[in-house]
């Protein structure tokens, strides 16, 4: 395992030890959609210093695809198999919205297939052996965030 994505994750798991929400008041509507937007950023970026420290070789963040709906939050390579992963993030705790898992309907796993695709294409990996994988991470207020790797979560359809 390289030294550099394991000390990266120690640094970013230290600094996520109390959750990887804003413990600030409620807010207004706008304020609380920008307070979820930035949790799935810090969500993202401990997904992949994650990944990176269980020896997957990040190649992209946030693909988009012109005029197309959705993206691909990460993309890597675990060993010789080309990973799409899906990272969900909830602060809340699990009865109120369900697991993150849950979260990864039938029209997403459809979006990130069409994407999936569009990549393929794109970079010329048509080849390439690739899967789906979802990343869910719970992180209530004042806790230290539960990571659950599902590695081949579904088929492309």
């Amino acid at each position: 395992m390289p030294v550099f994505a394991r000390a990266m994750f120690g640094l970013v798991n230290w600094a996520a030890r109390n959750g990887l929400a804003d413990s600030s008041a409620p807010l207004a509507r706008t304020a609380a959609g920008h307070r979820a937007r930035r949790t799935g950023v810090r969500g993202e970026t401990y997904a992949y210093w994650y990944l990176r420290r269980h020896g997957y070789v990040m190649i992209a963040r946030n693909f988009t695809v012109r005029d197309r709906k959705g993206e691909i939050d990460l993309v890597g390579y675990d060993g010789a198999t080309l990973a799409f992963v899906e990272v969900k993030t909830r602060t809340a705790p699990r009865d109120e919205f369900g697991s993150p898992e849950d979260a990864v309907t039938r029209e997403k796993k459809s979006l990130l297939s069409n994407m999936a695709r569009h990549f393929l294409r794109e970079y010329r990996a048509n080849k390439t052996p690739f899967r789906f994988d979802i990343l869910a991470i719970e992180a209530p207020p004042g806790k230290r965030p539960v990571v659950r790797l599902h590695k081949g979560a579904f088929a492309a359809s």
